[in-house]
């Protein structure tokens, strides 16, 4: 009598956790020990060369100052928080959205396509000041400085992406009659998503830039216009605490995207790096 073939369960699923968990790990120790290094070399710095506070402060009296007034720290950080996350999503927004209108719509991209890319060569700092006499001191011009800025690289990474879609997926759907938003819902967004990826991976590191160009050329409020005050009173330990939670920020942001942004893309992995 035969004896039935019996599977065991292998815990695939494990495999990859355990790598992902692995990864996380990595990144957290290295970038432990750069910000070790980067410090020392700082502190190094300001032993050696007598360097006086109002000069280059030590990273101790930065931190002093981090501990000193959370409160006041918090609040300006806050607002530049919020307009850094809102003109992320406007930036988001009008990129994407042009970007599916060049690829549905011909003249729309015969003429808009050497607009956008002349529009580069304005340097996007100096429409700040129009942008305050236009929408005020508020936070709208702060939330539009920092969509201008993330808007070209979302708008041609989208586009790139959507019309590169593999030629074989299109010539597949319209064998099995699938019109034209059909293939755009279904195999060109879905394929332009790594791409996409990359501008927003790119846009979420240089979105703070426009939130505190907007707060230096003129603000109530913000990191930026802390840094400010702190320069007019030359208490550079409190620009250096203001520039300290940016760099914060900027991490923080870009991590958390890049964790969001590989969740959103199951079907896609990069390549492990063996070097």
């Amino acid at each position: 009598m035969n004896k039935p073939i019996t599977h065991t369960a292998q815990p695939v699923a494990a495999i990859p956790d355990k790598q992902n968990s692995s990864g996380r790990r990595q990144v957290l120790f290295r970038l432990t020990v750069t910000s070790l290094v980067i410090l020392g070399v700082w502190q190094a710095i300001v032993v050696i060369f007598s360097m006086p506070p109002f000069i280059l402060p030590s990273p101790l009296l930065v931190f002093d100052k981090l501990i000193s007034n959370p409160e006041l720290l918090w609040d300006h950080s806050l607002i530049t928080l919020t307009e850094i996350v809102l003109g992320l999503l406007l930036g988001l927004f009008m990129g994407i959205g042009l970007a599916l209108q060049m690829l549905l719509f011909n003249p729309v991209r015969r003429w808009l396509l050497p607009v956008l890319i002349a529009s580069q060569a304005i340097p996007v700092f100096a429409l700040a000041p129009i942008l305050m006499l236009w929408f005020g001191y508020g936070m709208a011009s702060k939330v539009i400085m920092a969509a201008l800025i993330i808007f070209f690289p979302v708008t041609t990474t989208c586009f790139d992406g959507l019309r590169h879609t593999p030629t074989g997926y299109l010539d597949l759907a319209t064998t099995m009659h699938a019109n034209r938003w059909r293939q755009l819902w279904h195999i060109r967004l879905p394929a332009a998503l790594p791409t996409l990826a990359s501008g927003i991976r790119v846009a979420v590191v240089v979105a703070p830039i426009g939130a505190v160009v907007g707060e230096w050329v003129g603000s109530a409020g913000g990191l930026g216009y802390l840094m400010l005050q702190a320069n007019a009173r030359m208490q550079i330990a409190d620009m250096f605490a203001a520039l300290f939670i940016l760099a914060l920020f900027s991490i923080l942001l870009y991590y958390s995207t890049d964790q969001l942004l590989k969740k959103a893309i199951p079907w896609y992995r990069e390549k492990p790096n063996n070097t």
